[in-house]
């Protein structure tokens, strides 16, 4: 189990210091599972997927 993180910003914070505070937090928090992006457009169908997913439903 990973560490949990708590940031607390107090009233009155201005937009850079919240900008500063989430970059911060997004440098030190590593991602969890797979990145998905890289295959995006890698398949080309033949069918829509909606009619596929239909179809695969009506398989049982």
């Amino acid at each position: 189990m990973g560490k949990a993180m708590v940031i607390t910003i107090r009233r009155g914070a201005t937009k850079k210091s919240i900008k500063n505070i989430l970059e911060r937090i997004a440098k030190e928090v590593k991602p969890l599972g797979i990145n998905t992006h890289k295959y995006v457009g890698k398949i080309s169908l033949k069918k829509d997927a909606l009619t596929i997913q239909n179809e695969l439903r009506n398989e049982w």
